[in-house]
């Protein structure tokens, strides 16, 4: 093992495990002053545990106040809703829900204390203007298991269409100032948002494993978050209990393990082709990680073989092969194979769609791959070219 010098960001303060939803009111009241809830229309306003969550906060003093959150969130959402609230001195934004939820209060708690678009920040498509904080702070709650954005500095915005995009709104100031995971809250999740969002999860967790930026910190949480997800995520998806309820509580963790992972490591090149993927089409995220990562660890791992094959990603891309397959018996090239073809067994199984079902076709492949050389492009374990990144999307077409 080779000990490089790396550093890790800040993370939230995280409390993980059953009912902790019930410390959330405490919480909230302890920030004083109004409470700025952020939640996805029914994804648990529209639960049992909505009216009891709201008899806690109002027991615990708290005035509150609510807005929801619609798809995946884009500038002008979050310009309107900081424009609706800056003059109600929000003490603590509270966002419970999915990924789109939270990118959108992480966002929103950015801005309230200075009333700004968004758009003088947002990467790549704003006015390059520095944001220098202080964000309000952040609590994130978690619904779904798959993007971990309780655990990042990214806040993840779209407008969709022709001239789309999808960029990122980041800095440390809008880390959550706590992450409360309770895999309970997953049980309202429909099998498809389990298989989209599970696979989300796994995909940040092996392109964080094999990262140029990788380190044996990472590493060790990327691991740990991808044994999770192979003891716990097809029981979840299933819905058997009592199995199912321990398959959310693995895929609950694996999902924060790969907020943490990504942030501090970066991604690969199935998120690098989610950005414009998601900009241009009508495809949802995990679905993109779902139907292409075995396309595109094939791929890598094609890539490597034949130009870098001293490359430590193919030794690493083994190790997960090993750890899926429970093959510890065979050589690397061979386990390499199987891994490649589970995760395409998986995407049958899970019936995840191919992306002609979202009108892409290969007239559009100059233009994604034109737009898909972010942030996360430039930590895939090896350069690629265009017409290998092409062939990424030839094989889910």
């Amino acid at each position: 093992m080779q000990f490089k010098p790396f550093s890790i960001s800040r993370l939230p303060r995280i409390s993980y495990g059953r009912g902790r939803l019930s410390e959330v009111p405490a919480l909230t009241a302890s920030y004083g002053g109004n409470a700025l809830l952020v939640t996805g229309k029914q994804s648990f306003c529209g639960t049992e545990r909505w009216p009891s969550f709201i008899e806690s906060l109002e027991m615990q003093g708290v005035r509150w106040l609510h807005v929801t959150v619609s798809g995946e969130p884009s500038p002008e959402l979050v310009d309107l809703t900081v424009s609706r609230f800056c003059d109600e001195t929000i003490a603590v934004v509270v966002g419970i829900g999915g990924g789109s939820v939270l990118d959108a209060a992480k966002a929103i708690a950015g801005l309230l204390p200075h009333g700004n678009s968004v758009m003088d920040h947002l990467e790549g498509v704003g006015r390059n203007i520095p944001y220098r904080g202080p964000s309000i702070p952040f609590i994130a709650v978690p619904t779904t298991a798959g993007t971990g954005s309780e655990a990042t500095k990214n806040s993840v915005l779209s407008v969709q269409g022709p001239e789309g995009f999808k960029k990122s709104f980041r800095d440390e100031c809008l880390i959550p100032e706590y992450a409360v995971i309770d895999p309970d809250l997953l049980e309202s999740c429909p099998r498809d948002l389990i298989a989209a969002d599970g696979m989300d999860a796994f995909t940040q967790l092996l392109e964080s494993y094999v990262s140029l930026k990788a380190n044996p910190f990472i590493d060790a949480l990327a691991w740990s978050g991808m044994t999770a997800f192979k003891e716990g995520f097809f029981a979840a998806w299933e819905g058997q209990e009592p199995e199912a309820a321990n398959g959310r509580a693995a895929m609950a963790y694996a999902s924060l393990l790969s907020g943490i992972t990504l942030a501090q490591v970066g991604l690969g090149s199935v998120h690098g082709l989610a950005s414009p993927l998601g900009a241009f089409f009508p495809i949802p995220h995990g679905v993109v990680c779902g139907t292409m990562v075995a396309a595109a660890t094939e791929i890598n791992i094609e890539a490597m073989q034949a130009r870098e094959p001293d490359n430590p990603a193919l030794a690493k891309y083994a190790q997960v092969g090993r750890l899926l397959t429970g093959r510890n018996d065979i050589g690397d090239s061979v386990v390499r194979d199987l891994l490649i073809a589970l995760l395409a067994e998986w995407s049958k199984t899970l019936q995840l769609p191919r992306l002609r079902d979202y009108g892409i076709r290969e007239a559009d492949f100059a233009k994604i791959v034109a737009n898909s050389r972010g942030s996360s492009m430039k930590t895939n374990p090896i350069v690629l070219t265009d017409t290998e990144i092409e062939a990424i999307l030839q094989r889910r077409l």
